[in-house]
């Protein structure tokens, strides 16, 4: 595909990138409406499932399918991909109850994991790895785009039409994007006596699956030291070991164990997972300071969020074309890995009284880090491998990202409570005072206020207060203010754990052989990078 012309490189690339937009909606639109839909199907027990199982279909796909398409070709499965990704949207639209829209939901992960992880592959089929850097950034502004206006569409598309339409309303760029890639995209050969380890991907998703629940209900769901997590763990262990083994016999492993002796393919990918972490502190935890902490509303959190996206895509563009016209990537990415870091550091002086203007600006410093880091590790990975294992690279990478995503969550969530926990044991309001309020009246639960969702929503705290007796009102709103401290207190130290993530990173950055960039994907022109 390299030797395409110039024309139809950019007629498959538009392709691509529709596709990309098309996932890309789909995932960022759901986030500010769920919420909404739970509520309309009554099933708020089961919400983070919604997410979970898109999580844990997309990230097992993704690495499986990453191999395969270096077998078969990425074009079946970017077809098959839209194909499954909009059944399982049209479907979600219909869903008459929870278990339905999980089910639905999961089916979309499917799809989605297909077409994230060959999209990014075939830009590698596309280009050589010197050329791959203004495409690395032009595909992280799709992601911004879509970031940009799928959550406040979503919003829209709740308060004023039927919810079914946040899964709808995007099917029509699907449809075009399938048009596009079935006659632009090029057909190629399997590859000659490769053969599938089916083995090893049912062993490699099982390790996937029971880590990223523990992780995700650790804390949140269950103990740390519960039999479920406890469990979870320990059999992601078992089949680890067992998925390593392998590995190590069958001709043709779901994920060579020899790519991680190149020493840029294994730290790229250590500092793929260190940047999960770092960059889902910002997605996750800055929402709750505007609404929590600040006490605005949902759609302003995402207005202020949005200075950050516009920020990244500009440094992601720019980046790209700067290291396709050098060549060089090293410094760029130390430099926007210190940037990323201060960006992260300056959300840990954040208070109570700090002004939107001021967190706009923090987050325009961690959204430029952000974007300047964005195409830099895909292509490290990329270039660090023969080109026959592009897809698998790619996937991995991504996969290490996720992982480091999920993983940060939940370690940054207990990090959360217990700091915001010894803060509340520190305010100076007597619990009496609300078992005393006089029968007939709503009765506090001191520890149902302790959760920081609470301060989330306005709504539920105006209830509360508007059902007080007059007396108890200023009362209740010293202690929400004390709260919104201790909400303040405890964001502080997730931001801070961050930025040591990100640091470390740096750390790591240095270690990285920076090889140049090659000019060809022809194996047999060009040497793999030497294991270092």
């Amino acid at each position: 595909m390299e030797t395409l012309d110039k024309k139809q490189k950019l007629l498959i690339m538009m392709a691509i990138m529709s596709v990309l937009l098309f996932s890309a909606l789909n995932m960022t639109i759901v986030g500010t409406a769920l919420p909404k839909i739970v509520s309309a199907i009554d099933g708020i027990e089961y919400f983070e499932w919604v997410f979970t199982i898109y999580m844990l279909t997309s990230s097992i796909t993704a690495i499986l399918v990453g191999k395969l398409s270096d077998i078969y070709g990425r074009k079946i499965f970017i077809l098959v991909g839209i194909i499954i990704f909009s059944l399982g949207s049209l479907l979600s639209g219909f869903s008459a109850d929870i278990i339905q829209l999980i089910i639905f939901r999961g089916i979309q992960g499917f799809g989605g994991g297909m077409l994230m992880s060959v999209s990014f592959a075939t830009v590698g089929d596309l280009f050589s790895p010197r050329e791959r850097g203004r495409w690395q950034g032009a595909l992280g502004g799709v992601f911004g785009v879509a970031s940009l206006f799928g959550p406040t569409l979503g919003g829209v598309i709740v308060d004023h039409f039927k919810w079914s339409w946040i899964f709808w309303i995007f099917l029509p760029i699907g449809i075009v994007a399938f048009i596009l890639i079935a006659k632009l995209y090029p057909t190629v050969e399997r590859r000659e006596k490769e053969r599938v380890d089916y083995l090893g991907s049912f062993v490699l998703s099982v390790v996937i699956i029971t880590l990223l629940l523990g992780f995700s209900w650790a804390d949140s769901k269950y103990a740390w030291d519960s039999i479920q997590i406890v469990g979870l763990f320990s059999i992601s262990i078992l089949s680890l070991v067992l998925f390593l083994y392998i590995e190590t016999k069958v001709k043709s492993p779901v994920l060579p164990l020899h790519l991680f002796k190149n020493s840029v393919f294994a730290i790229s990918n250590v500092v793929a997972f260190l940047l999960g972490m770092g960059m889902f502190s910002v997605i996750m935890y800055i929402p709750f300071h505007v609404q929590g902490v600040a006490g605005k509303s949902a759609t302003t959190s995402g207005l202020v969020e949005m200075a950050m996206t516009i920020a990244m895509v500009l440094s992601s563009a720019l980046v790209g074309f700067l290291i396709t016209k050098t060549g060089k990537y090293k410094k760029i990415a130390i430099v926007g890995l210190m940037v990323m870091a201060i960006g992260i550091y300056l959300n840990t002086l954040l208070s109570v009284d700090t002004s939107l203007t001021t967190l706009i600006l923090f987050l325009i410093v961690t959204g430029l880090g952000m974007g300047v880091i964005f195409p830099v590790f895909n292509l490290t990975v990329q270039n660090a491998v023969k080109h026959k294992y592009l897809g698998v690279a790619t996937a991995t990478s991504q996969l290490f990202r996720e992982l480091g995503g999920t993983i940060g969550v939940a370690i940054m969530g207990s990090i959360m409570a217990n700091k915001m926990s010894g803060k509340i044991n520190e305010i100076d309001v007597p619990e009496a005072s609300f078992r005393d309020i006089p029968e007939g009246s709503i009765q506090m639960d001191m520890e149902k206020l302790q959760d920081p969702q609470i301060l989330m929503n306005p709504e539920a705290l105006d209830v509360i207060r508007n059902e007080l007796p007059q007396p108890m009102v200023g009362t209740f709103n010293q202690l929400i203010e004390a709260l919104r401290e201790a909400l303040s207190y405890g964001l502080s130290a997730v931001f801070m754990f961050a930025t040591f993530a990100v640091l470390l990173t740096v750390f790591l950055t240095f270690f990285l052989k920076e090889e140049t960039l090659r000019t060809s994907n022809n194996d047999d022109e060009e040497e793999e990078v030497d294991t270092q």
